[in-house]
């Protein structure tokens, strides 16, 4: 008797260099891999969106030598979307109040807005930080 195919993994992570072009190329990679999964539009677009909030403050603010990547992995589990990103600045995200004409400083306000959970913590290796939010999911195959 054949034992029944376990499911395939729903966890992946893309190293990026931190550079301001990584954003768009996160925001692709999460697109494409929120279609394989069958993650829902809506969902997917609210992830894209957070994704490209903490790629971006990871290449903007990490005050770090040149040549550090940048990290974002991606998993599904229990119905949840969990997207963390880490670099090897030690600087925590602190929230901004951002004024009408500032034209950034919004980023963590909008994953508090979005996202069902956030936070950051360092990481385990002793180089960095990882930044993560959660989506609760309404239908994955």
């Amino acid at each position: 008797m054949n034992a029944p195919t376990p499911p395939l993994p729903m966890d992946i992570e893309w190293r990026l260099p931190r550079h301001p072009r990584s954003v768009g190329r996160a925001r692709a990679l999460l697109r494409e891999q929120a279609r394989t999964w069958q993650i829902p539009e809506t969902q997917t677009e609210v992830a894209v969106l957070l994704l490209s909030e903490l790629v971006t403050n990871a290449c903007r603010h990490a005050r770090v030598s040149p040549g550090r990547e940048v990290r974002a992995r991606c998993v599904v589990r229990d119905e949840k979307l969990r997207v963390e990103v880490s670099d090897a600045s030690e600087v925590m995200p602190q929230p901004r109040q951002a004024t009408a004409e500032d034209e950034s400083g919004r980023g963590l306000e909008l994953i508090a807005a979005l996202a069902d959970a956030w936070d950051a913590h360092p990481r385990a290796c002793g180089i960095g930080k990882t930044v993560w939010f959660e989506l609760k999911l309404s239908a994955v195959t």
